[in-house]
């Protein structure tokens, strides 16, 4: 009895989830019908407040599954390049070029910094610190980048691909900031290569 509870309101976390994403994406964050969205999976308002607390705590849920997905396709574009400097440039960027995707800019770009605050402070955020200071780690330990505190530089070459998404998500002209973003990121990872490249 108790676990069919929890395998439903874990249905209908999911389902709401989805829903939010899909609202959120066509409508944005202010614009989204609480009362639409809930009617749109079969629940109540109570299932919302019950799995989320709010719509902002939906939001953040949101968000979350968002960007930890952006994270993982950047990881696993970096580690398909050529050697392990290549991929933590290929990572950064892919992570800067999600910005021109349409939910990307307008959850996590736009309204997710707007409702929640300040991203770098977001869980999803943190992981992916996390995963770029293991990165740093590992390129110092092989001498490919200078001896620089591993956190300090992790959260530089984060922020770094964050601002950049920020900056383009925001921009009358994001096809038009994009190259300009990459070329800034590279050239401030470079600035961390042991040897100039």
């Amino acid at each position: 009895m108790a676990r069919r509870r929890v395998e439903t309101m874990e249905e209908n976390r999911v389902k709401l989830i989805a829903a939010a994403r899909k609202a959120f994406a066509e409508k944005g964050y202010s614009a989204a019908s609480m009362d639409d969205l809930t009617a749109e999976v079969g629940l109540t308002r109570g299932a919302l407040y019950h799995n989320f607390g709010d719509k902002r705590g939906l939001l953040a849920a949101v968000v979350n599954q968002i960007d930890s997905d952006m994270a993982l396709s950047a990881q696993e574009i970096g580690a398909r390049a050529t050697d392990p400097w290549q991929g933590l440039l290929a990572e950064g960027a892919a992570y800067i070029e999600m910005a021109l995707v349409p939910e990307v800019q307008r959850i996590v770009l736009l309204d997710g910094p707007a409702v929640l605050g300040d991203p770098s402070q977001w869980p999803s955020q943190s992981s992916c610190l996390q995963s770029t200071k293991r990165t740093v780690e590992r390129l110092t330990a092989q001498g490919i980048l200078k001896p620089v505190d591993a956190e300090a530089a992790a959260r530089l070459l984060s922020g770094a691909a964050l601002n950049a998404a920020l900056w383009i998500a925001a921009s009358d002209d994001p096809q038009g900031v994009l190259p300009k973003a990459v070329a800034a990121f590279h050239a401030l990872a470079t600035g961390f290569l042991m040897k100039p490249a």
